[in-house]
């Protein structure tokens, strides 16, 4: 082989690595995007679970207030009947 063919076979061989070298580099930033890209997904999940995890707290501190009005309401309807009952029963 003659110092001209081993001058094209070597800068064959360096076009063909960094080729190779180009397009790992090009998938390592295809890479690194999508890393990017789920990082970001997973910090906005993590701000919606926040969220709803407030939601849901408010949701059942309401749920609990309605609930203690509701057997307040049911106590004083049974006081009322009671009393008609009794005003009722001195009326015969």
């Amino acid at each position: 082989m003659s110092e001209t063919d081993s001058i094209d076979v070597a800068s064959r061989r360096l076009a063909q690595a960094l080729e190779g070298l180009e397009a790992a580099a090009e998938r390592r930033r295809e890479l690194d995007r999508g890393r990017e890209a789920l990082f970001s997904q997973l910090h906005a999940l993590g701000d919606d679970r926040a969220r709803l995890a407030s939601e849901l707290d408010s949701a059942a501190a309401r749920s609990r207030g309605l609930e203690s009005a509701n057997r307040e309401v049911g106590d004083r309807i049974d006081q009322a009947i009671a009393t008609i009952r009794d005003v009722l029963a001195h009326d015969d």
